[in-house]
């Protein structure tokens, strides 16, 4: 007999909280949306440098905080996945870090904010998405079903 977890509160318009990963810096990605209006939380705010993905994927989480990263091989990693799945973590993964400067970064996650809001507040559960250099956002998981 399994237990079906509850689904996490999803925020209302004035209370989301964004949780910035390390692979996307201290400063520039935080910045640039505190200055868009957003609460955020950078990860070594919270956690040592060297802490376990899974600890963190774990809390924020529970804490119903929107992850964003640069991880996008987070989703092949069992026990990285696992605790995203189980913590009902909204993930938004930034596809082409490599290629941006930190300003460039905190423009694409703003220009997203009205997409990765909507997406976060449609899916109940787990959610991974891409985010594009021009703001585009697209769901990878939990992936459409084919019609």
């Amino acid at each position: 007999m399994s237990l079906s977890v509850p689904p996490k509160p999803r925020p209302e318009a004035d209370l989301w909280v964004f949780f910035v990963n390390r692979s996307l810096g201290r400063k520039a990605v935080p910045e640039a949306l505190r200055l868009a209006g957003e609460k955020v939380i950078v990860h070594d705010e919270h956690f040592a440098q060297d802490a376990k993905d899974e600890e963190w994927l774990t809390h924020a989480g529970n804490q119903g905080w929107v992850v964003l990263s640069a991880d996008k091989r987070i989703r092949y990693r069992g026990s990285e996945f696992s605790a995203l799945k189980e913590a009902g973590v909204r993930a938004f993964i930034l596809t082409a870090k490599s290629q941006m400067t930190g300003a460039q970064m905190g423009t694409a996650f703003v220009a997203a904010l009205p997409h990765v809001k909507a997406e976060a507040l449609s899916h109940d559960g787990a959610l991974i998405a891409h985010v594009w250099k021009d703001g585009r956002v697209q769901v990878v998981f939990p992936e459409k079903a084919s019609p």
